[in-house]
């Protein structure tokens, strides 16, 4: 049965050895369980910012993680100190990705768009980071910003540790999810763009992706199948023009975006895949190396490993690991 999230707009696996569950001393926030092995955060994680993030709001907003959804799952509100959970495989080849989960920007589904990314994966050698990242209505100054910050602040962190972590800074990629492809589709075009003023040598780093998942993305809230939107989780009620373009991936397409891969179920009632279309045309009118998989049946929101066996659309992760391999 084709699986549908219809009220967002955003959102095996024996060889990969999850950490155990972190004590609550272990991390800066109660982890909470999900379903099977998944908790958050995991016992290897790392914070964003070594202090309050840009922006804060006093009092900070509480943690709010709840259980939630037909499939049980984590879904993180309140995110007051964004973090990444890192997630190694039994035989690393160097590939990392960032994943990055959706929620329609009102919520962060860490679980099905993180931590079964991350099992998906590491049968492929693939280091896997899980961005938690703060949720832009939560009352932070410069909300539109405010998840790009954390998007770009994982990407530099990670190359600024690439040993530590025993991957290739060069072969470090995104796959994001729904408001999470949003987010991704962002950072993959605005990688650059100053969002926040730099606080350590990382800062000097490139956020740019060598390559980027967009799975069932949104890539722009005012074209490609979307009605014409004055509002979203991302900024709010209204904004201006120049923010809008900012935060439009399909139109900031240019020869210089790293190659792209895209996944989309036609039936999906959530993000329509004239999404997905508009930006393969994108990437191809810019000469930008594209994969694209567009599938029959699966609806919204099936992350990596609920589309039932049965389903073209199941073998999804092992596509995407495949293309990444020759990236």
């Amino acid at each position: 049965m084709p699986i549908d999230r219809r009220t967002l707009i955003g959102g095996a696996a024996a060889s990969l050895a999850l950490a155990p569950a972190a004590r609550a001393q272990d991390g800066p926030t109660p982890y909470v369980l999900g379903t099977g092995t998944a908790a958050w955060p995991p016992r290897e994680h790392f914070k964003l910012w070594p202090g309050t993030p840009p922006g804060a709001p006093n009092p900070l907003p509480a943690n709010n993680f709840t259980v939630n959804g037909s499939f049980r799952e984590l879904w993180l509100r309140g995110v007051s100190e964004p973090m990444v959970g890192v997630y190694r495989p039994a035989r690393p080849d160097g590939r990392a990705v960032l994943s990055i989960p959706g929620g329609g920007y009102g919520f962060v589904s860490v679980e099905n768009e993180g931590v079964d990314v991350a099992k998906a994966l590491a049968p492929h050698g693939i280091t896997v980071f899980v961005l938690a990242y703060r949720l832009p209505g939560e009352g932070w100054a410069n909300r539109a910003d405010v998840p790009l910050q954390d998007a770009q602040r994982a990407m530099r962190l990670i190359r600024a540790n690439a040993g530590k972590y025993g991957v290739d800074p060069a072969r470090l990629g995104l796959v994001g999810f729904s408001a999470g492809g949003h987010l991704g589709g962002t950072l993959a075009v605005g990688h650059d763009d100053k969002v926040y003023a730099a606080i350590d040598a990382a800062d000097a780093l490139s956020a740019r992706p060598a390559y980027a998942g967009l799975v069932y993305p949104a890539v722009s809230f005012h074209s490609a199948g979307f009605e014409e939107r004055r509002s979203n989780g991302l900024w709010g009620e209204s904004t201006g023009p120049e923010t809008r373009a900012r935060y439009t991936p399909l139109t900031r397409v240019t020869p210089a975006t790293p190659p792209i891969f895209l996944v989309h179920a036609m039936d999906d009632g959530t993000v329509p895949v004239q999404q997905s279309l508009a930006m393969i045309e994108a990437c191809r009118t810019h000469k930008v190396p594209v994969e694209a998989h567009l599938f029959e049946k699966g609806g919204h929101g099936f992350g990596a490993l609920h589309l039932p066996t049965d389903l073209p659309g199941h073998l999804w992760p092992d596509l995407f690991a495949r293309w990444t391999a020759k990236q």
